[in-house]
């Protein structure tokens, strides 16, 4: 359904660019394959100094899917992927594809309390993990029923990429830690199989027979109760985005990307795994961020685009190697997640001459669902709504659109919103509404506050929904609830939002000890567990231990009323800290 004429940023849409996209009717495996066959010897991902090859990438995907298939994978299957950003995360991704299954990214960062879920909810059949993942993996597993059990478990190490020798381009100069990553070789989990033997049982898989309306990606995302959700994604509601993003951006097959944002995140996934197959460009695979050797590899690929969140350049520019970065090849930088900092983005422009285009999505977006034009870009703004897109602030109870200026819930329509919650049939439909007047047009209701302005643009002024954002990291308190409950000392918790210089929040929880406990455990006991039962950026940083939590009449915890005398004292100068 076009969107109407008279929405007010199409006055300033770009010259250059069509209002809407002819979107092929095609699957994400036939852009591998049309690459391969443009491009059979052009490196497509690089990682520390070795070169996968469009070439090669295809025809390890097709051995995987074979033996996927061989595995009892059929078409629908649910397989995840577990691991940092590596060459292999995309083989594995087109394999599944290649196979007509589904792929379910999942957080490296999870621990064994946090992966059962994503083996239980979506019924995964098998998972293609990192070796250093694997005793996660097993021990997820190992806790579940028999028939909840995983069919096949595909393991790969760093010497599938650098060779049985570990090698690393010296000249780099990775950095201790990463280098520990890199090296270590945690032993293989009994009955799991190694990724070069997949590879080597030389098992071709059937035909593809995947339509653009099968689903294809189940990335999960939390809601304000509950564990994550899977947000239910076909070929089809990713194909503008892939597209669009390449046309938004100049992306073409002689471009050079930065692959640091985490592949499993949305944004990661479009711009550094879907949209490469399209466009052709080469993407330089970080495992993970480390600001000297972001600084290198820009210079040393002669790196043309980065997406990424507003910490990474915030950390950048703070390394002492500043001065002397190259980031000369630069021709496009774009991010979310996170406010950029006028600041920062005024030394962009002033030190280096780039303007950094913010934008704004989620992943019921498939990532960006606003952007900024680079060539008219507003600081600290979402941006314009996306090709083909309608987006709207409405009251939050009304649904009723608001003139600009007047903050209200974003709502949006566009071709790369997901098709629901899996398994979340009531969730899905409260997702979904139609506007007063505009029926037969769904809108997504984001959760996010905002406002726009008189020339179409979007800004967000606060959430709706109850969210921490940690350098970007979405953190769902309710979530980390669950989890903290599962400590013998905690009576009671509730999750809440700090400020912080550098992470724009973290996280906090207010804790209610039990009886016996009181005296005995402490902020830091607190802490250190939650790292060992949580991913490192859900884990919080604060503690504070209180008598009881505040209830209403109905006996549910009044988070809001502690979010809110934090903010105060916060305000007041009592432990408050600016919001980078």
């Amino acid at each position: 359904m076009p969107i109407p004429a008279d929405r007010p940023h199409l006055k300033h849409w770009p010259a250059r660019l069509p209002r809407e996209l002819a979107v092929p009717d095609t699957t994400l495996w036939f852009n591998l394959e049309v690459a391969a066959q443009r491009w059979p010897d052009k490196p497509a991902w690089s990682c520390l100094g070795h070169d996968w090859r469009w070439r090669e990438v295809r025809r390890q995907a097709e051995a995987l899917a074979g033996w996927l298939q061989a595995q009892g994978v059929g078409r629908g299957d649910r397989v995840a992927l577990f691991m940092q950003n590596c060459p292999q995360f995309v083989v594995a991704l087109y394999a599944v594809v290649r196979a007509d299954a589904v792929v379910v990214p999942v957080n490296p960062m999870n621990r064994a309390d946090e992966f059962g879920h994503y083996i239980t909810d979506p019924d995964t059949k098998a998972v293609i993990c990192g070796a250093e993942l694997a005793e996660v993996v097993r021990q997820a597993d190992a806790r579940l029923p028999e028939a909840q059990r995983l069919r096949a478990l595909l393991v790969t190490g760093w010497d599938d990429v650098l060779g049985p020798e570990r090698r690393i381009d010296p000249d780099l100069a990775v950095p201790p830690a990463m280098q520990a990553l890199l090296q270590a070789e945690p032993p293989l989990p009994e009955g799991a199989t190694r990724w070069a033997d997949a590879l080597a049982a030389g098992l071709a898989p059937g035909p593809h027979l995947a339509r653009p309306d099968d689903l294809v990606l189940l990335p999960y995302t939390s809601g304000t109760t509950g564990l994550p959700k899977g947000c239910m994604h076909t070929h089809r509601t990713l194909m503008p985005n892939i597209v669009g993003g390449s046309l938004w951006s100049h992306v073409g097959a002689e471009s050079v990307t930065l692959g640091v944002v985490p592949f499993f995140h949305i944004t990661g996934m479009v711009y550094g795994v879907l949209a490469p197959a399209w466009s052709g460009a080469t993407v330089v695979v970080m495992p993970r961020w480390d600001r000297v050797l972001a600084g290198r590899l820009i210079a040393r690929h002669r790196v043309s685009h980065w997406t990424c969140i507003p910490t990474m350049i915030i950390d950048l520019l703070a390394s002492p190697e500043a001065a002397s970065l190259d980031l000369s090849s630069l021709r496009f930088l774009s991010g979310g997640g996170a406010a950029m900092p006028q600041a920062v983005a005024e030394r962009l422009q002033r030190d280096f001459g780039l303007t950094f285009a913010e934008g704004y999505g989620l992943t019921e977006t498939a990532a960006p669902s606003h952007a900024n034009p680079p060539e008219r870009a507003k600081l600290q703004c979402l941006g314009l709504p996306l090709f083909g897109t309608d987006a709207r602030v409405v009251d939050p109870v009304t649904l009723a659109e608001l003139p600009a200026g007047e903050v209200g819930e974003i709502v949006t329509c566009g071709p790369m919103l997901f098709t629901g919650y899996w398994k979340h049939r009531a969730a899905t439909e409260a997702a979904f509404v139609e506007l007063p007047g505009m029926p037969g047009r769904r809108f997504f209701r984001t959760g996010d506050l905002g406002r726009m302005d008189e020339e179409g643009y979007f800004f967000l002024t606060d959430r709706l929904k109850r969210m921490i954002n940690a350098s970007g990291f979405k953190v769902w308190p309710s979530e980390v609830e669950l989890l903290l409950y599962r400590h013998p000392a905690v009576a009671e918790a509730c999750v809440i939002g700090a400020r912080d210089a550098y992470r724009g929040e973290t996280v906090k929880a207010v804790i209610v000890l039990r009886a016996e406990a009181r005296g005995q455990v402490g902020e830091a006991d607190i802490i250190a567990w939650a790292h060992e039962h949580m991913a490192a950026y859900k884990a919080p940083r604060q503690v504070e231990f209180v008598e009881t939590l505040p209830k209403s009449g109905t006996g549910k915890v009044m988070w809001r009323l502690l979010q809110d005398h934090q903010r105060a004292r916060e305000g007041e100068g009592e432990g408050g800290r600016e919001r980078a």
